[in-house]
């Protein structure tokens, strides 16, 4: 029997408004709307999906991951470009994190276009709307079947 996919989205701060928060950079469809569509298009496989406001929350689903997960997306928040603790959290880890940011990181703020977390990710996808979430998803099923 061949083992199912499992996938875990983990998404931290302000990033449960998406669809109602700043419209004009991460677009009208909220989160949930989006996992739902997910779910349906890779309906043989597993994808799991939680959200926190809180750095400590975020590193502790992290930790436990590695034991219930072929790999994670993270899509970190603000806390990409300050939180040396999800950092550490990823490289204790031996599964395969792909980091996504929704909006194109570098046409921001200054501080947007340092991803502390991105350095310990196995990839980044950044700036293609919601679908990042979808074209990780597509990396992780080309890891898992190799």
């Amino acid at each position: 029997m061949k083992k199912k996919l499992n996938i875990l989205i983990i998404n931290g701060p302000n990033l449960n408004l998406i669809g109602q928060r700043e419209t004009s950079i991460y677009g009208n469809v909220s989160f949930d709307e989006y996992i739902t569509f997910l779910r349906n298009k890779y309906n043989d496989i597993n994808i799991d999906y939680i959200q926190s406001n809180i750095e400590g929350e975020i590193i502790n689903v992290i930790q436990q991951a590695k034991n219930n997960y072929f790999g994670i997306i993270l899509n970190a928040g603000g806390y990409s470009y300050t939180s040396v603790a999800i950092t550490d959290a990823i490289r204790a880890i031996n599964i395969p994190v792909v980091e996504v940011h929704i909006s194109n990181i570098y046409t921001r703020e200054d501080y947007r276009k340092n991803s502390l977390t991105a350095t310990a990710c196995k990839g980044v996808i950044i700036g293609l709307g919601m679908d990042v979430y979808r074209l990780a998803v597509e990396h992780l099923i080309f890891l898992f079947q190799q």
